[in-house]
């Protein structure tokens, strides 16, 4: 396997991370709006993964990646709270707000901040390996 096809395999699980962390900051934005340009409050929204195909390494073995296959809205329910003096308050006084939970929000984020480093130190252990194999051909 070559250090670009590594770098490319690493570039493109950053790449779909760094969605996931825009879904997220963008899930947390919106935990309070009751009303969006469709009606109704906020849907959350997660990054669906899949595996995408990078070709074979030397030996013939598939090479893998990541890529988002599609942004899909939560089927969670919304929550329901009695407030009757909001704007947005049906008949019996309820509300509707977005089915995000900022607690799982911020799990989810420190997981997609810790995939993205994961991925950036691969990226740095290639550089490492390339310089030192430069350094190996430069003695000789």
């Amino acid at each position: 396997m070559s250090f670009n096809q590594i770098n490319d395999i690493a570039a493109s699980g950053m790449a779909a991370q760094r969605l996931r962390v825009q879904l997220i900051a963008a899930n947390i934005a919106n935990v309070e709006t009751t009303r969006t340009a469709d009606g109704g409050p906020f849907k959350k929204k997660d990054a669906v993964f899949r595996m995408l195909d990078m070709g074979k390494n030397a030996t013939g073995q598939p090479l893998t990646g990541v890529q988002v296959a599609e942004i899909a809205p939560a089927k969670d329910p919304f929550i329901s709270k009695y407030d009757p003096t909001h704007p947005d308050a049906n008949a019996e006084g309820v509300v509707l707000y977005p089915n995000v939970n900022p607690v799982e929000e911020m799990v989810n984020l420190t997981e997609a901040s810790r995939a993205f480093e994961a991925n950036i130190a691969v990226v740095r252990a290639v550089r490492a390996m390339s310089l030192s194999a430069q350094d190996l051909l430069r003695v000789q």
